[in-house]
C-alpha cells in the first residue's frame, strides 16, 4: 500500500491517504472522489500525448487544481461548475485531434 502526503488547508497540517486495498484512511465525499478522478483523468490523458506536451499538461493541471485547492468545501455550486467544466476539458483533451493544453491568466 501507497500512502500520498496531502496538504489539509483546514488543519494546516500534511495528512497521509492510503492508497491500494483495505479501508485505512480517511473516508472520501462524492464530491471528493470526482475531484481525485477528474485529476487522474488528466494525468492518464496526459501519457498520451507527447513527452515535451506531456510535461506542461501535468504542470497546468497540478496549478490549477492547487488553485482551486483553496474553495470553501461548503461551496457545492461553485465546485460542481468547476467539475463539469474540467469534465469538458478533459474530453477535449482526449480527442486525438488535440496536441495540448494551455491556460489564460487575466
Amino acid at each position: 500500500m501507497q500512502v500520498i502526503p496531502i496538504f489539509s488547508q483546514a488543519k494546516k497540517t500534511w495528512l497521509g491517504i492510503a492508497m491500494g486495498g483495505g479501508s485505512s484512511g480517511p473516508r472520501l465525499s462524492g464530491m471528493q472522489k470526482q475531484v481525485l478522478a477528474l485529476y487522474r483523468g488528466f494525468l492518464r490523458a496526459a501519457r498520451t500525448k507527447s513527452p515535451e506536451v506531456r510535461s506542461r499538461i501535468q504542470a497546468t493541471v497540478s496549478a490549477e487544481f492547487r488553485h482551486n485547492s483553496q474553495i470553501d468545501r461548503k461551496n457545492f455550486l461553485y465546485i460542481e461548475y468547476l467539475l463539469r467544466r474540467g469534465k469538458k476539458q478533459l474530453d477535449q483533451l482526449n480527442s486525438p485531434d488535440t496536441v495540448g493544453l494551455s491556460s489564460l491568466n487575466v
